[in-house]
């Protein structure tokens, strides 16, 4: 059973019966009829209202002169000193026109990151934790990377470039190639899916130990509750640390891949 919080429950109850009747047009059968928007869809629809509305509040505070916090955060995200930014990750691996990449690698990348980090949040969770939705991340990439190589190449230069540079292994590769591009979109799901979930279940499992030492200890004397729950207090924080550090790395990942894959689909053979 998925977990339901506050928040889908109120949108399920403002927009259930939209959903329903939507579900209905497409002969589509709700699997929890009182709440026909799952956890993860309506998880993902608030990551991206608030991604937009944090991008157009440090829009409106862009400045020369003065930049403040939220722009410089922005900052390091497009550029940083370590190379990891999503401007330093396309420019290094998506061949010569990677600036026009970076709208589309930039929102994915984002999407991700903050759609990792709702996890971190008790009353939230993180939509990446549902295998649907990095599966949906990686259909867009996959078809995004496949149509900018048709666009640099053509359509019957693009199929060439999967049949290799020996003309009479052509036979071979092209079938292995395509196998191999097609296991992208495994790759990309599995990953991000498999430690954003593990990374949850770890997380649940600690903060319960933490409810129930807190809640043996109370019944028996509050000081003896506080005493007993200081130490598994201090687990759960930690597993949020890591819960940060693993949807930093998960976000990086999602930005360097596409990347390289956008770089691969667009080389010229010299």
């Amino acid at each position: 059973m998925e977990h339901v919080s506050a928040l889908t429950h109120l949108v399920n109850r403002i927009f259930g019966n939209l959903a329903l009747s939507v579900l209905s047009a497409l002969h589509v059968k709700a699997t929890d009829p009182e709440n026909p928007m799952p956890e993860h869809v309506v998880m993902a629809l608030a990551v991206l209202v608030v991604g937009t509305l944090l991008a157009l509040w440090v829009r409106s505070r862009l400045s020369v002169e003065r930049p403040g916090a939220s722009q410089q955060i922005a900052e390091i995200l497009l550029n940083n000193p370590m190379g990891f930014g999503i401007r330093d990750v396309l420019s290094q691996n998506a061949g010569h026109h990677w600036e026009r990449y970076i709208p589309m690698v930039g929102s994915i990348a984002l999407f991700v990151l903050l759609g990792n980090l709702f996890g971190a949040f008790p009353f939230l969770t993180a939509p990446t934790s549902a295998y649907t939705v990095p599966l949906a991340c990686a259909i867009v990439t996959f078809l995004y990377f496949n149509w900018q190589g048709m666009r640099h190449h053509g359509p019957i230069g693009y199929l060439k470039h999967f049949t290799g540079p020996v003309a009479w292994l052509a036979p071979l590769m092209f079938p292995v190639e395509i196998l191999s591009t097609t296991a992208r979109l495994l790759s990309l799901s599995v990953r991000l899916w498999a430690n954003i979930f593990a990374s949850d279940i770890i997380y649940g499992l600690f903060l319960g130990l933490f409810a129930g030492a807190f809640t043996s200890g109370w019944t028996k004397s509050p000081i003896l509750g506080v005493v007993v729950g200081v130490l598994p207090a201090l687990i759960p924080i930690a597993f949020i640390l890591l819960h940060v550090f693993v949807s930093v790395v998960q976000a990086y990942v999602f930005t360097i891949l596409p990347a390289v894959y956008i770089g691969m689909a667009t080389a010229d053979e010299h």
